[in-house]
């Protein structure tokens, strides 16, 4: 994906002050907490993780949300000490599965699955193991396609074949060896498909079908930038499509996967039927903000219904596409208190990718205020992603209750052993940071 321009390396986040920050409410019980140690409640930078928009110019297209009243969910931390760990160390339990702390690895697309049958490779075990012995809480594989058709370039990984779930096992595996709970994000890559892996040129168009490429679809037949239109689909393949998300799913816990994520953002299928501005369908999968979120909520119900109480699901959002007439914070509210009722555990938000060349004002923590209001107005679980590169920076965000995990992109790319070094920057003793046993004598 192209990059962007930051508008400002600097941020308030970084900031070493002494006031007193408010105590983490337990939004997945209801319960508060009585200091931030003892929270237990819970990607991406434009273009840093999997999919993100792009963003060439740094202008807001969009007014940033205001900041939301804390009133009635949090409480004054009188309890809560500088001698305490870090909020951002604070273990948190989703379902079966409890992350060691509140730093996680975000689906980020490598495009490496070159032999084109969607199978992880050595590389992808390199990738995802060497995060989880660097300490991340939580690693989530990259965007992974229910269907062939459903990739975004032939180099994808995908899961619609059980023939496929033996690959992903030995990684799966690794990860929890390591001590991070293994996720997986799901998707139908939609109007942005059939596009080209790193090493095969065709970046940013269409792949031409005698060389690889497919036909696309989508809820409208509107074409992305210079890609080929996509045809619009029936009902009939809706239902089509929902199942193959269940499918997958099924086939992800079986390569035991404590985590299925669905991805709902940046301008793939399910954001494309989210969003008004590629969705303009008039039967019931269209129009209004319920029948725009209907394909989503039943490939939440389909998944939830097939997979083990003890999964946790997750759905990644764009809480704003930037853009005048389309997608935006108070839609994705609306759309989270829904998720929440059929069964989600955590709205993990990001913005942007419905667009090209949409102005987005990426700097520090740009997208920490969508995650902050959607989880006091949701009252659900959320991530924060963007920008997100100093332990202190991180820390607060979890803290102040703005998210209850936050995602580290660009910055795990550069050092998989960020969360080590956090450890050491906030304070924590070698005995509590996620060392390997193995490494401990090269403990900061």
């Amino acid at each position: 994906m192209r990059g962007f321009t930051v508008a400002d390396k600097t941020s308030a986040y970084d900031r070493d002050d002494d006031e007193d920050d408010p105590v983490i409410p337990n939004v997945l019980t209801g319960q508060g907490a009585t200091s931030a140690a003892q929270a237990s409640d819970g990607a991406s930078a434009a273009g840093a993780d999997d999919d993100t928009a792009d963003a060439e110019s740094v202008a807001s297209a969009a007014p940033s949300p205001k900041k939301p009243s804390r009133k009635g969910l949090f409480k004054s931390s009188k309890n809560a000490t500088k001698a305490e760990a870090p909020a951002l160390f604070s273990p948190i339990a989703l379902r079966g599965a409890t992350a060691r702390n509140r730093i996680w690895l975000p689906p980020m697309d490598t495009y490496s699955a070159f032999a084109r049958d969607g199978k992880p490779t050595p590389f992808h075990y390199q990738h995802y193991v060497s995060r989880a012995m660097g300490g991340f809480g939580l690693v989530c594989f990259e965007a992974t396609a229910v269907t062939p058709d459903g990739r975004i370039s032939p180099c994808d990984l995908g899961l619609w074949d059980d023939d496929q779930i033996e690959a992903y096992r030995w990684i799966v595996q690794g990860v929890k060896d390591a001590g991070a709970v293994a996720a997986i994000q799901l998707n139908h890559a939609g109007r942005k498909g059939s596009t080209g892996c790193f090493a095969t040129g065709f970046e940013g168009e269409s792949v031409p079908q005698d060389q690889g490429g497919w036909p696309t679809v989508a809820p409208s037949p509107i074409a992305f930038d210079n890609f080929a239109a996509p045809r619009e689909l029936t009902v009939d393949e809706i239902h089509g499509i929902v199942g193959a998300f269940r499918a997958a799913a099924v086939r992800a816990v079986n390569a035991g996967f404590d985590v299925i994520e669905i991805h709902a953002a940046h301008g793939y299928l399910l954001s494309e039927f989210l969003d008004p501005l590629t969705n303009t369908r008039t039967d019931e999968y269209g129009g209004s903000l319920e029948n725009r979120m209907r394909m989503l909520v039943e490939v939440v119900d389909a998944v939830r219904a097939a997979v083990a109480p003890s999964v946790a699901l997750f759905v990644r959002v764009s809480a704003t596409d930037w853009a005048a007439g389309g997608w935006d914070l108070n839609q994705t509210i609306e759309t989270a208190r829904v998720l929440k009722v059929h069964g989600v555990d955590l709205v993990d938000v990001s913005t942007g990718g419905i667009l090209p060349g949409v102005a987005i004002p990426a700097k520090p923590n740009y997208q920490v205020p969508f995650s902050e209001q959607i989880r006091l107005k949701a009252l659900v679980p959320t991530t924060a992603v963007g920008l997100i590169t100093k332990p202190k920076q991180a820390d607060r965000i979890v803290r102040r209750g703005e998210a209850d995990a936050v995602q580290i992109g660009r910055a795990a790319l550069r050092d998989p052993y960020w969360p080590l070094r956090a450890a050491d920057k906030l304070g924590l003793k070698t005995s509590e940071a996620p060392y390997q046993p193995q490494y401990i004598r090269g403990a900061y």
